[in-house]
């Protein structure tokens, strides 16, 4: 039975500093052995022979070791200096960069590369204290989440927000903190409303704003979260729109309540005079009439409000854009309503009723401001980036007063309930659309932009 062969261990490769040595050793051998053979074959006493030889080896022997140190120290000094600048250390400076040689070359690029290095680190501690303390101050609560889920960074907002310190919550799952709702929202770079309750606000439900985003760290995909409480801003909001209602309801209320008083008292002074004179009953009927008329106001504004408050979502359904623009234009009657052509195919998902009505709104406003100026009312329609725009374009006098343009019943119409407008933003935006109207960059006039998702 024969025995296996084990193979032979392999041999360690020379190292560098001893190749280098056997080198040197070796470029000065022949001319090593050549003196040797020269002095042994001489004829020198032996004392002269051994003296010269032991010379001869010792030199050969001390340039070879030199010639390594001249090489390998070098390379020992690089290898110190990129240790320090691996290890974040970029203090460390390497002499002998003066001359032209490569070495010299070397030792200066590494050199400054240390001090780009260290001007990076600088900057980078100097962005990353700044970043910590906007964190810091700032009013919103952020929240960093590893891969699995768990926190890694919260600033001093989130932990008021959960009541509970940095130290004790770093590393717990967003399941444990009650944030894996949040975490759920859609990452889209927008602003998301939740109703959520937290240690840190008494356990109240709020309104909160959600945002998610999503960064690398290490190559690995990280989530950034930064909740902001709603509630104080949504309250602001929404007593400046109790403000503007009650200026509005205050100043029509006035409006035609103030001449019914005055009118109801000039009535009630006559009946009681006597006689009473001749025309007292035609008095009587012109101040009935303006006691109706400002009522029928009154009702009609009111209607107009319960119109605008009670607007339901729209019921979608595929509706083509061509067609009902012409619709909408022939049912203009005073002037005739210019449309242009435009992509045939081109549809949206929305309710027919409320986006005829919006149209119907911005054709009689184009065509009442056309018809001051004798001017024209154009219409058209464009595809472009996953959306339908429709322009009305009219050649009237344009718009004065931009900035009151959807306030809630302010018009410069007579006998204008001011609503129309505010509708049919309204109903842009419950279609995920956008109303901009503005005056024309060419010409005088006002376009109307209706963006509507295609």
């Amino acid at each position: 039975m024969t025995k296996a062969r084990v193979p032979a261990p392999r041999r360690a490769p020379l190292s560098h500093e001893r190749r280098v040595l056997l080198m040197a050793l070796a470029a000065a051998s022949p001319a090593v052995v050549a003196s040797l053979a020269l002095l042994w074959a001489g004829g020198y006493t032996p004392k002269t022979v051994w003296t010269l030889t032991t010379l001869i080896v010792c030199v050969w022997l001390g340039f070879s070791f030199a010639a390594q140190g001249r090489v390998v120290r070098p390379l020992q000094t690089v290898s110190n200096l990129l240790a320090s600048l691996r290890e974040g250390d970029y203090s460390f400076r390497a002499r002998g960069g003066r001359g032209d040689d490569a070495l010299s070359e070397v030792i200066r690029e590494i050199n400054a590369l240390g001090e780009s290095l260290r001007e990076q680190r600088l900057g980078a501690l100097e962005a990353t204290a700044l970043l910590r303390a906007v964190m810091a101050e700032i009013d919103v609560a952020v929240f960093a989440f590893d891969p699995t889920e768990r926190l890694r960074l919260v600033n001093r907002a989130g932990e008021r927000l959960l009541a509970r310190h940095a130290e004790r919550i770093t590393g717990r799952t967003a399941e444990e903190l009650g944030l894996s709702e949040c975490l759920r929202v859609e990452d889209d770079g927008s602003q998301h409303a939740l109703q959520k309750a937290f240690a840190g606000a008494g356990h109240v439900y709020k309104p909160w704003g959600v945002r998610r985003s999503s960064f690398r760290e290490r190559g690995l995909p990280h989530h950034l979260l930064v909740l902001s409480d709603l509630s104080g801003p949504l309250r602001e909001e929404e007593r400046k729109a109790w403000q503007r209602l009650v200026r509005v309801l205050g100043h029509e209320l006035n409006n035609s309540l103030a001449p019914i008083k005055s009118i109801a008292g000039s009535l009630a002074s006559l009946l009681a005079r006597t006689p009473r004179p001749d025309d007292w009953r035609d008095d009587m009927e012109r101040g009935l009439t303006v006691v109706s008329a400002r009522a029928e106001s009154l009702s009609r504004f009111m209607e107009s409000y319960s119109r605008l408050a009670r607007l339901p979502p729209p019921r979608r359904a595929p509706l083509l854009v061509g067609a009902l623009v012409r619709r909408v234009a022939g049912l203009e009657t005073r002037l005739t309503v210019e449309v242009l052509p435009g992509a045939e195919q081109s549809s949206v998902e929305a309710d027919g009723d409320q986006l005829e009505q919006l149209l119907i709104n911005l054709v009689r406003n184009a065509t009442d401001a056309a018809l001051m100026t004798q001017g024209a009312v154009r219409v058209s329609w464009q595809g472009a980036d996953g959306h339908i725009e429709i322009r009305v374009e009219d050649e009237g006098l344009g718009i004065a007063n931009p900035a009151n343009l959807f306030v809630p019943f302010f018009t410069t119409k007579p006998g204008g309930s001011g609503i129309g407008l505010v509708l049919c933003r309204q109903i842009a935006e419950a279609h995920g659309g956008t109303l901009t109207l503005e005056n024309r960059k060419r010409g005088t006039g006002c376009e109307a932009r209706l963006r509507l998702p295609a």
